[in-house]
Formats: C-alpha cells, structure tokens, sequence
C-alpha cells in the first residue's frame, strides 16, 4: 500500500467511482469486480494513477473481499462525523457520484453497496457522503447515514424547506446520479434511483446542493416524493429554449452531466420519465436536452424529445445527420450510462451508453 510499481493494476470492475486530481492524475474507488484472490463483490479499494509515470498506487482500502459469500461487499469504516482518520474508509459500492472540489479534495457521495443492516442483507442504497485529501490520504465521513439508522433498503430524504439549507438536511439513499459543482465550489446533486422523503423507492427528480462552508445540504428543486405505483415523477418542459421557475426533468438513473463555460449545468437523458403526456407512466430511455443556471436557479429544456414513443421500456431513436456537420435536427438516442467530458471550448462531448441508435433498436451506442 502506497507503493507505485510498473506490476500494480486494479482488478476488472464496472461502475466504479472516478476523479481526476489537480495535477492530472486519476483516481479510481470501489466498483463491482474483483479483488487480489479472484472473489467478486463491491470493492472499497482506492486507486491513483501517476499520468506521468505510468503506475498505479494503491493507496486505500481492502486488497479482498469477504468469503465464503458468491456476492458479498467491504464494509465501511465512518469514524466520527466530520473527523478525517487514516482507519476511515467507505464502504463497497457501485454507481456513487463524485466531485473534485477547488483545494483538490476528493468528494464521495452514495450509491449502492452490499451490506448487513439489520435484519436485511443484499444491496443497499446508500446516502453517506465522504472527503478524501490526497495530501493526508485520509477519508472524513462528512454527511448521511452510518448504516446504523437504516431500516430497509435504502435511507428516505430529509428535505427541510426549498432552497434553504439546513444541518438535518440530507438526500435519499440513491445510485446513479448526476453530479456537477459550481462557480463557488458548492457541490450539486440530481435525480438517481433511490428513495424520496416518504420511503418510496424510484427514479428521483430532486436537485440537491451541498455548501462546503457550512456542511449543509439545501433541496433545490424538484420533487421530495415519488406515487407510489408510478416510479417516478414527469417531467415539466415547458416551451423549448424558454427557462422557467416552474420546468424541471423528469425522474432519471444514468443520465450525463457536463458544465460549460459560463457555469450552467448540462444534463442529457438517462433511463427514466418523460413529460406524462401521452400516458400516465411513460418509462424508457430519454434523449431530452436541459441547462440549469444555478444563479436564477431555473431548468431549460434545450432539445430532444419530451416524450416517449410508448409507455414501456422503448426510447427515441437518434438523428444523426451527416458525419461531422452539426445540424438544429441532430440529437443523440435515448440512453442511459455514456460517458460524457466538456473541453476547453465549453463544448460538450458524449460517447456510448446503452440506448436507441438510428434504426430505434435498443443496443450499446457507439
């Protein structure tokens, strides 16, 4: 541990969490996959690889998992709230959220692990949120629950009152969000699967920010509960290209985020609702466009479609144009897990995911 060498690599995962560092070096936590023995499971172990070097560290966090269970997960080491220990350390999981604030420091929040609570035992969606200083290479658990107040599979949000922060404040248990941070360092949080104010599980439509001043969440916009029956909120669109207080998308795992230039949020599709006008549940994978100012604090639907072809599991198909000409007709499929960067431009770029291409045939893009 803490050792580079040319021989060192992570074992084969998916859905792990990433950061890039500020001087340019990757970072890795968790995923499910496998640990130094072959046995499979969600990891809690950190990685750093030195872009200069070419080696990997690791640097925290179990090198194996616990046996004899064929599925089975590392748990976590919360220490006290808010107290950074060489012993802490978060617990396996999958699909958590992650930002690099300003000072550089790692930022960890939710997703879904494995894990005794209580009486229950398998896939928890988690709600904690962790810093990690890679001066000091120490985890502080920092927000969120310990496990210890977790009675079902997923701890429900405490939303307080819209857009004002408040120390009992916290978001649901989730995985598969969108995260992005803001011009003051803040970190902001959308949607995911997890578990609304009520206890109710589904696709969240909620925006969250988190101060970093004063380690307080603030629920911003969105939804604080999900119908049961429905799982999920619609979205509101509103007129195309017009921002308004009152817009919001609709409930969503798996979409892709970006900031551009001037600050403001991208966010594009996912798995999730559309606007609920052509049925009462239409689910499936979205190729909706939206930008959010954090400064007016409004949603605009930008492009793509605010609906779904039917109200089953289907998507829109993309419109691809001719190769390399942009066009106002060109939009992406329907879909869900891509990859996503903004360059120095303010341009955004997207890549893959599982989703609808040309034809309307569900498959992963390219």
């Amino acid at each position: 541990m803490g050792v580079p060498a040319v021989t060192n690599a992570p074992g084969g995962r998916d859905s792990a969490a990433t950061w890039t560092d500020q001087s340019g070096n990757l970072w890795l936590f968790g995923g499910l996959g496998y640990d130094s023995a072959g046995n499979i499971g969600d990891l809690n172990d950190l990685w750093e690889f030195n872009t200069s070097t070419q080696e990997w560290t690791w640097i925290g966090g179990s090198s194996s998992l616990p046996i004899p269970q064929i599925e089975t997960g590392q748990p976590g080491v919360y220490g006290t709230l808010g107290v950074a220990a060489l012993g802490n350390v978060p617990g396996g999981r999958t699909n958590a959220v992650t930002w690099t604030d300003k000072k550089g420091n790692l930022w960890l929040f939710g997703g879904k692990g494995y894990s005794t609570i209580g009486s229950l035992t398998g896939n928890i969606f988690f709600n904690d949120l962790w810093e990690f200083k890679p001066s000091t290479k120490e985890w502080a658990w920092m927000s969120g629950d310990n496990q210890t107040g977790i009675a079902d599979w997923g701890q429900s949000g405490v939303y307080g009152t819209l857009g004002r922060p408040a120390a009992q404040n916290v978001p649901g248990g989730r995985s598969s969000a969108v995260s992005w941070i803001d011009g003051d360092g803040n970190l902001w949080l959308f949607g995911g699967a997890g578990f609304d104010s009520a206890g109710y599980s589904g696709d969240l439509n909620d925006l969250w920010e988190f101060n970093l001043s004063t380690s307080q969440w603030a629920w911003m916009g969105g939804s604080s509960t999900i119908t049961p029956g429905f799982g999920g909120g619609a979205g509101v669109y509103g007129t195309l290209g017009i921002p308004a207080e009152a817009n919001v998308p609709g409930g969503r795992e798996g979409a892709i985020g970006w900031i551009d230039s001037s600050g403001n949020f991208w966010l594009f599709g996912g798995q999730g609702y559309d606007s609920g006008n052509s049925g009462p549940n239409n689910a499936g994978y979205l190729n909706d466009l939206w930008d959010f100012s954090p400064t007016a604090n409004e949603w605009t639907w930008m492009g793509g479609s605010s609906t779904l072809p039917c109200n089953d599991v289907c998507g829109q198909p993309g419109v691809y144009g001719t190769l390399g000409n942009p066009s106002a007709a060109n939009i992406p499929g329907g879909r869900e897990k891509a990859v996503s960067w903004s360059d120095r431009s303010g341009n955004l770029w997207l890549f893959g995911g599982v989703g609808f291409c040309l034809d309307g045939y569900l498959q992963h893009s390219q």
